[in-house]
């Protein structure tokens, strides 16, 4: 069987190897100079190869159809990936959550060791190659059109195999040629697209409180997004304030429930500074703080109950007077404390643009894709992998183990077709 794998990210390079360990010739077409160059930036640069938790739980982290990747998780789960890189020279560790990364810290080793696998399997790899086109006859893929590299009007090539495997991503980092190219064309073979939208991407807001935050990291907060007075996402974790509004991994998780049902909508996110303790018990703390320190300024107390440049911030927003002494705070005042401890709202406008989001939300409807196969429903012969699916998961190592179980399936099941 002669397969064609257009895109060399994570699920093009698991695609290759899948094809050819099944007995595929395959050749792989990347366009950008080196494989893996979205995979490079990943986790900060460390790569979140995947997650170790268990494989029933994954689904859970899945926010845009789960059940379409149960054939393709079950049959190359995260254990199976890291024997895999683990095999071909790439130690791997498990940290907090269960993320999984090389042990060097380098996402480096992760594209050597696959590019390692690929090559051990024979698979042939062509750079700078860009993949203009599909070749379609009578609803059959029958091979690809690649772009000429002159601009001398010299024709483009037509290359005939049997499969071919599209896995070239979606529009997210598009400094790293990830740019929703092939999701848009394949709209023009009848596929029906859903709208690709930034996702685990940050929040962005123009309250000024941000700015005066900026830098400030928050852990073991909540946080609650309201549209139309309806809560969409309530999480538990950390976060961060920048220049722009808030980010961190539990607002990036935020963002692509908001960004899947509510884009451009204008909600409020909620963060409750104090999780561990009910309204009540908060203020009986605040109490037994303010008991010891009553001739002290509020400014003082306040610095141990509040992290950092919050402490600047919230007299100001609940109307006391930093230099006011503890013993002069009313029951009322001590209300708004607490109120706004629980209930620390920053307005938002939207989220940030593709250039700073992890991963695309949308993408090929799953209804046009075989769960089983990952074959188009509509193009025999032709095979989705990747960011390019309308499947989307939280941060984690999630996303990623979506690609290499989809480009898994998806290679094996072109060769053996």
């Amino acid at each position: 069987m002669n397969v064609i794998v257009v895109g060399g990210g994570a699920a093009g390079m698991m695609a290759a190897y899948s094809a050819a360990e099944n007995g595929a010739k395959v050749t792989l077409y990347e366009k950008n100079e080196k494989l893996g160059k979205k995979v490079f930036i990943t986790g900060k640069g460390r790569c979140n190869v995947t997650n170790a938790g268990d494989t029933n739980e994954f689904f859970d982290q899945v926010i845009s159809n789960p059940k379409f990747l149960y054939s393709a998780v079950y049959g190359f789960d995260a254990f199976m990936v890291m024997e895999l890189i683990e095999n071909y020279g790439c130690p791997l560790k498990t940290e907090r959550g269960n993320r999984v990364f090389p042990v060097s810290d380098h996402s480096s080793d992760i594209i050597k060791a696959m590019e390692k696998a690929i090559i051990d399997k024979g698979v042939v790899i062509k750079k700078n190659r860009f993949v203009k086109d599909i070749i379609v006859t009578d609803d059959t893929c029958k091979g690809i059109i690649i772009g000429s590299e002159q601009n001398d009007g010299s024709s483009d090539e037509s290359v005939y195999a049997d499969k071919v495997i599209l896995c070239t991503g979606g529009s997210s980092y598009q400094s790293t040629g990830s740019d929703g190219y092939y999701i848009k064309k394949m709209a023009s073979y009848g596929h029906k697209i859903t709208e690709p939208k930034p996702g685990l991407v940050p929040l962005v807001s123009t309250d000024n409180i941000c700015k005066e935050l900026m830098g400030l990291s928050l852990k073991n907060v909540s946080l609650d997004l309201y549209v139309d007075g309806k809560n969409i996402y309530s999480g538990f974790g950390e976060m961060l304030f920048t220049h722009f509004g808030i980010s961190g991994p539990l607002v990036l998780t935020a963002s692509s429930v908001y960004n899947k049902k509510y884009y451009g909508k204008k909600c409020r996110a909620v963060i409750d500074l104090k999780p561990a303790l009910d309204r009540d018990k908060l203020d009986k703390r605040i109490i037994r703080d303010f008991e010891g320190n009553m001739n002290k300024s509020f400014k003082n107390v306040i610095e141990k109950l509040l992290p950092g440049k919050m402490a600047g911030v919230i007299p100001g927003l609940i109307g006391i007077d930093t230099d006011k002494k503890i013993n002069t705070i009313s029951a009322e005042e001590r209300s708004r404390l607490v109120d706004i401890l629980k209930n620390f709202e920053v307005p938002i406008i939207g989220t940030r643009d593709f250039n700073e989001a992890i991963i695309t939300i949308g993408g090929i409807s799953t209804k046009d894709i075989n769960p089983s196969t990952m074959e188009s429903r509509l193009v025999s012969n032709l095979y989705f992998a990747g960011e390019m699916i309308d499947v989307d998961a939280v941060t984690g190592g999630y996303n990623l183990q979506i690609a290499w179980s989809t480009g898994h399936l998806a290679g094996q099941s072109a060769a053996q077709g």
